[in-house]
C-alpha cells in the first residue's frame, strides 16, 4: 500500500492480536481500531493490545471505544468507574448538569488515556422523544435540542482536555428511531423543517467535533436510502449541517443494512463516508471490508489528519479532587 491509511476502523477477537490479525492489519493499514468488552481484561493487557494495534498498522492509529456510561460502557467495575445512564445522570445533576457532564467525561478520558485509548464514541447527541426506542432512550442527554447541544459540548470539552478525541453520534440524528438499528432499519417520517429544528440542530451546534458516526436509518422526507449509504444525506451532513470533519459509519454489519459487507462498504464510501467501521465479525469479514473500502480518498485523508491534529496531552488536573467535585454536584448515587 501507499502512505495512505486504509479507510477502515477494525476490531480484534480477543485480548491480544492473533498472527492472522496482525498480518491483515499490516497489509491494510487501518486508519483506526475499536475495543469491546471482549478485548478488556486488565490495564496492562489493554495497553499491550493498543500497542499491538499500532505496531501492526504501522502508524499511531487512533483507538476508540464506546464508553458512554450506563448500559454502554466497555470498561467496568471494579477496575474502572461505573456510571449512571446519561439521561439519568443529567437529571440527577439538575442545574449543574453541564458542569457535571464536563467532569464525567474528563474522568472517563483519564481512564481511557491511561490505557492508550485516545478516542471515545461519544457524545451521543440524539434528542430523546416520547417514542424513542428503549435501546437509545436513556443513552440520550435530554429531550430538546438546546440542552442536548449544551451537554454534548461539555462532554466534548472534557474529553479533549483529557487527551481523547470525541466521536459525535449518530449523525444527523437517531432520536426518533422506534426500532433498534442493530436488528432492523428504523424509518423517520418527520418533515424536513422538524428535523432541522430538533434532530439535526445538536450536530450543527457541534459541527467542529473531530469525528462523527453515521446513523443507520431512513429519513423519509429526504431520501429512502439509509443515511449511511445516501449521497443525499451526506450532502445534508456536509453542507446543511456543516460537518466537514471525519465521518465513520456506524458498524457496517448491523442488521439495519442489507447486502454483502463488501457492497455496503463500497456504497458507504461512494456516498461520502470517510471510513468504514466494522465490528463483531470474522477475520474473513474484516478482510472483505478492508478490501472493499480500500485506501482513503484525498478528502478523507485530509479529514483524518485534521481529526488527529486535535490530539493533545491531557491538562494538568487533580483527578481525586475532580471526582470529589462531581460527587458534590450529583450526589453519592453518581456511579450507578
Amino acid at each position: 500500500m501507499s502512505g495512505r491509511y486504509g479507510a477502515t476502523i477494525l476490531d480484534a477477537a480477543g485480548h491480544r492480536l492473533t498472527p492472522e490479525e496482525k498480518a491483515l492489519f499490516r497489509d491494510t493499514k487501518p486508519f483506526g481500531f475499536i475495543l469491546f468488552a471482549r478485548n478488556i481484561d486488565t490495564p496492562d493487557q489493554v495497553r499491550a493490545l493498543c500497542d499491538d494495534f499500532r505496531e501492526a498498522a504501522g502508524h499511531d492509529a487512533p483507538i476508540t471505544i464506546d464508553q458512554e456510561g450506563g448500559r454502554v460502557q466497555r470498561l467496568r467495575a471494579p477496575t474502572w468507574r461505573e456510571w449512571l445512564p446519561p439521561l439519568q445522570f443529567v437529571q440527577a445533576a439538575g442545574d449543574n448538569a453541564a458542569e457535571a457532564m464536563y467532569i464525567r467525561f474528563r474522568l472517563i478520558a483519564d481512564e481511557l488515556y491511561a490505557l492508550g485509548i485516545d478516542s471515545n464514541c461519544a457524545p451521543m447527541v440524539d434528542v430523546a422523544g416520547p417514542n424513542t426506542h428503549e435501546f437509545l432512550y436513556n443513552r440520550c442527554y435530554g429531550t430538546d435540542a438546546a440542552s442536548v447541544s449544551l451537554m454534548g459540548q461539555a462532554a466534548n470539552d472534557g474529553m479533549l482536555a483529557g487527551g481523547v478525541l470525541p466521536v459525535i453520534k449518530h449523525i444527523p440524528g437517531h432520536g426518533r428511531a422506534t426500532a433498534d438499528s442493530h436488528f432492523e432499519l428504523p424509518r423517520v417520517d418527520a418533515d424536513r423543517a422538524e428535523l432541522d429544528r430538533v434532530d439535526f440542530a445538536p450536530f450543527k451546534a457541534l459541527r467542529d467535533t473531530p469525528m462523527g458516526m453515521t446513523a443507520h436509518l431512513v429519513y423519509d422526507a429526504i431520501d429512502p436510502t439509509p443515511a449511511t449509504l445516501s449521497p443525499r444525506m451526506m450532502q445534508v451532513i456536509r453542507e446543511d449541517i456543516g460537518f466537514d470533519n471525519l465521518i465513520m459509519t456506524d458498524d457496517i454489519s448491523m442488521k439495519a443494512l442489507t447486502g454483502s459487507l463488501g457492497d455496503l462498504s463500497r456504497d458507504a464510501i461512494a456516498a461520502g463516508c470517510d471510513v468504514i467501521l466494522h465490528c463483531n465479525g470474522t477475520l474473513a469479514e474484516r478482510a472483505e471490508v478492508a478490501q472493499a473500502a480500500g485506501e482513503m480518498t484525498d478528502a478523507a485523508q485530509r479529514r483524518a489528519k485534521r481529526a488527529l491534529s486535535y490530539r493533545q496531552r491531557p491538562d494538568d488536573i487533580d483527578i481525586p479532587a475532580l471526582d470529589a467535585q462531581l460527587r458534590a454536584l450529583v450526589g453519592e448515587g453518581l456511579h450507578g
